[in-house]
């Protein structure tokens, strides 16, 4: 089981914000944000705490992949 959060990534730039600024809006810890670089899993918590801050669903920014 894998996830990939490209499309994470590909909306930061749409909405022309920072993974900095993600961090700090979302108030997302700086080792989760390695997590997410590293297209690691997380917690759904954390996945609520950016969806949230970028007005968006978890498909808009994650993949899951077999």
């Amino acid at each position: 089981m894998a996830v990939s959060y490209n499309k994470l990534w590909k909306l930061l730039i749409d909405k022309k914000m920072s993974k900095a600024d993600l961090r700090k809006e979302s108030g997302v810890s700086p080792n989760t944000m390695t997590k997410l670089r590293r297209d690691e899993p997380v917690r759904l918590n954390v996945l609520d705490k950016i969806c949230y801050t970028l007005s968006c669903n978890y498909g808009d920014i994650m993949d899951y992949i077999p």
